[in-house]
């Protein structure tokens, strides 16, 4: 039977369910995604999301200084002891290896204020290897998804390579992806493919884009045909930031947002949850565009 699993600073009241909504990128949209202007230097299929500083409009209740204080220094501190123990864990056996992210990840959503609440499911929970996909709101989504199941994330290489991902990347052993080459991304899915193959779990986040939380948008199929090609299981995960009045957006990285601006949002808001919907594995089949849009189903559902 599935669980529902409650880990959090606080006792948490129960509020109605959050529920996604699947909807084209931009209403009207031949192609279903928005436009790339044709003078930007991006790839018609370049995944733009419709989400920007008019969705973070709206009020929420804010932490007190001392909570946010408090908040600071736990971060900080879980930053350091990751920077410490993760030598040590880099070169551990595989299943250490995977419960010292798992709780590292469960630590750092925790030290920020959230409350974590997992719906799991899956008719038996598992540990089995194969490609995780989930909606995209944050680069919190990265310990959300990590606190389920540890995986190696395809990330986009612009946040790869700045020096305040550099650790977390490190640590996920991220797999780069040029999201502005097509050339380059055959060779990136054969990556991944590679890695599925050796029992390994890779993440990918299928819409290539952040949105608001509210609605979800098109999974691109092109890392599917990894689970496809390797034979492997799909994991569909929901995510969603909540607060006890419903959808909240404090956590989102849209727009022009800097990590900073998202972060300074969530150390900010009271009693802002991560819910985490943990579907049940799907076949791969033969057929990337069905499998990616199965899972879609399945995510923006609820």
């Amino acid at each position: 039977m599935g669980s529902t699993a409650v880990v959090g600073p606080a006792p948490v009241t129960p509020w109605p369910r959050p529920s996604l909504v699947a909807v084209p990128d931009l209403v009207g949209a031949a192609s279903g995604r928005v436009p790339v202007p044709p003078d930007s230097g991006l790839h018609p299929w370049f995944p733009l999301s419709p989400c920007g500083a008019g969705c973070l409009v709206g009020r929420h209740d804010r932490a007190t200084t001392v909570q946010v204080a408090v908040r600071v220094l736990r971060t900080a501190a879980v930053a350091v002891a990751a920077a410490c123990l993760w030598p040590v864990a880099a070169v551990a056996p595989a299943p250490v290896r995977r419960r010292f992210l798992r709780g590292l990840s469960r630590r750092v959503l925790r030290s920020l204020g959230l409350t974590v609440v997992v719906d799991d499911r899956r008719p038996f929970v598992s540990h089995s290897c194969g490609l995780i996909v989930a909606n995209h709101v944050s680069y919190l989504d990265i310990p959300a998804v990590a606190m389920i199941s540890p995986a190696r994330f395809v990330a986009k290489a612009e946040i790869v390579g700045t020096p305040v991902s550099a650790l977390p990347a490190r640590i996920l052993r991220a797999i780069r992806v040029e999201r502005n080459s097509l050339r380059r991304l055959p060779g990136t899915v054969h990556e991944v493919t590679g890695r599925l193959e050796l029992d390994e779990s890779v993440a990918v986040f299928p819409e290539g884009t952040t949105r608001c939380g509210t609605t979800t948008g098109t999974f691109a199929p092109a890392f599917f045909q990894a689970a496809v090609d390797a034979g492997v299981p799909v994991l569909p995960i929901g995510l969603a930031f909540t607060t006890p009045s419903g959808s909240c957006p404090a956590a989102a990285f849209i727009g022009e947002d800097t990590p900073w601006d998202t972060l300074r949002r969530v150390l900010r808001t009271r009693e802002l949850s991560v819910r985490v919907t943990v579907h049940e594995s799907q076949l791969p089949g033969a057929d990337r565009r069905e499998l990616a849009a199965r899972c879609a189903r399945l995510i923006a559902g609820g």
